[in-house]
C-alpha cells in the first residue's frame, strides 16, 4: 500500500495510506511573552539531559530552585521586545516555510511544521501526518550544523513518539546542511542583497553562531567544525562580490549560559572590541539559524546595537536570516526535493 493505490476489496474499512509527509522541526518557543509560558517552556527545554548534560541528580536542584524561578522574568522581558501580532517570530517564520513548500510541493507531499520545545509538538504533527495516511515522512530539523544539542534532540523525541505506535511511518531525515552549496549560495545571495540595501558599506562583518560549552567540541561533537566550514566557506563567496571589497570577516559565537568555558571568540565581547579599536561600520549574520529568533531579534539586534555604539562604533545592521526569501525557499525547496528522492 506504500507504493501504490490501494487495492482494498469492497468491504474492506477504509485505510488512509500512501501518503507522504514532510514535517519541518525547528527548536521551539514560548506560548506567550510572560514569565509563566516561559518558565514551562525553559522547564522542558532544559531538562533536557542533550541540553544540559549535568547529571539531573545534581542540576534538577538548580534548575528548579534558582533559574526557573529567575531567568523567566528576564528572558519574558527579551521576548516581548519582539513578539509580534501573529506571536512568536521563530514560530510564525517556521509556520510560513511549511506553507510555502506544501505550495511548492503540492499533491506530492503533505507538509507541517513542529517545535522539539513547546507547541506544536513533535508528537502531536506526526501522529497527525499518520492520521492522514502518511506512512513515508520526511523529517526535517532546521539547524544547518549538526549539535547533539539540537538534531540529535529531534531524534531522539522522533524514536520515542515512534515507541508509543503500533503502525510506524517509513522515515527519514534531512541531513545537517552546512556545506550544501544551494545553502552557502543561499546565504551569499541574500546577504549581498541585503547589504547592498544599507546606506553604510560594512567594514566588518561578524558571522555570529550560537555558542555551546567548549567541552561538546572536546567531546567529539562536531558543531564546531561545521559552524567554521560554513563560515570559510560563505566568506569565499563574499569577498568576491563588490559589496563585501574591503571587508574583514569575523566568526564568533553567541548566546553564554553559566559558569563553564564557552566556545570563543564570544560575539558580545567582539563587538565591544571592535567599537573600541575603532571600527565605526559593523554588519553581523547568523547563518547558524535558519529563522529569526529572540537570538537575532533581541540579543543580537538590540544588545548587540548597544554594545557597539557605546564602545564607539557609529554604524550598525543586523541581517535576516533566510527566513521566507526567495533565496532561502529555493534552497529549502531544492533540499526537500533532494531528500524525497524516489518519493516523488
Amino acid at each position: 500500500m506504500t507504493w501504490r493505490d490501494q487495492q482494498l476489496p469492497p468491504d474492506h474499512p477504509p485505510v488512509k495510506s500512501g501518503r507522504i509527509g514532510v514535517l519541518l522541526v525547528n527548536l521551539g518557543t514560548p506560548d506567550a511573552p510572560d514569565p509563566v509560558s516561559v518558565k514551562r517552556y525553559l522547564k522542558q527545554f532544559l531538562s533536557d539531559r542533550r541540553v544540559i548534560e549535568i547529571p539531573p541528580i545534581a542540576w534538577q536542584p538548580i534548575l528548579r530552585g534558582i533559574i526557573l524561578n529567575t531567568r523567566p522574568q528576564k528572558s519574558a522581558e527579551a521576548y516581548a521586545k519582539i513578539w509580534t501580532p501573529r506571536g512568536s517570530p521563530l514560530a510564525d517564520i517556521t509556520a510560513s516555510q511549511a506553507e510555502a513548500m506544501a505550495e511548492a510541493l503540492g499533491e506530492a507531499a503533505l507538509v507541517d511544521y513542529a517545535m522539539r520545545y513547546g507547541k506544536p509538538s513533535i508528537e502531536d504533527k506526526l501522529t497527525q501526518l499518520m492520521q492522514q495516511g502518511c506512512d513515508r515522512i520526511l523529517i526535517a530539523p532546521m539547524y544547518p550544523q549538526y549539535c547533539a544539542a539540537t538534531t540529535a534532540t529531534v531524534f531522539d523525541e522522533v524514536a520515542r513518539v515512534l515507541g508509543e505506535m503500533r503502525w510506524q511511518p517509513t522515515l527519514r531525515f534531512v541531513p545537517p546542511y552546512h556545506d550544501d552549496d544551494n545553502y552557502i549560495a543561499a546565504l551569499a545571495d541574500d546577504l549581498t542583497r541585503q547589504v547592498s540595501a544599507l546606506d553604510f558599506a560594512p567594514e566588518v562583518m561578524l558571522l555570529s553562531f550560537h555558542g555551546m560549552p567548549l567541552r561538546t567540541l572536546e567531546q567529539g561533537d562536531p558543531y564546531h567544525c561545521q559552524c567554521c566550514k560554513t563560515s570559510r566557506l560563505l566568506q569565499d563567496r563574499l569577498r568576491e562580490r563588490r559589496e563585501f571589497a574591503g571587508t574583514r570577516f569575523e566568526t564568533t559565537f553567541q548566546s553564554r549560559f553559566g559558569p563553564a568555558k564557552w566556545l570563543e571568540p564570544a560575539t558580545d565581547d567582539t563587538l565591544i572590541k571592535e567599537g573600541e579599536k575603532g571600527t565605526k561600520r559593523l554588519v553581523v549574520a547568523a547563518p547558524g539559524f535558519a529563522v529569526d529568533c529572540v537570538e537575532t531579534l533581541e540579543e543580537l539586534a538590540l544588545e548587540g546595537r548597544d554594545e557597539f555604539l557605546e564602545a564607539g562604533g557609529e554604524h550598525y545592521a543586523v541581517l535576516d536570516c533566510l527566513n521566507t526569501s526567495d533565496a532561502g525557499l529555493a534552497m529549502l525547496d531544492a533540499m526537500l526535493r533532494r531528500e524525497l528522492s524516489g518519493w516523488i
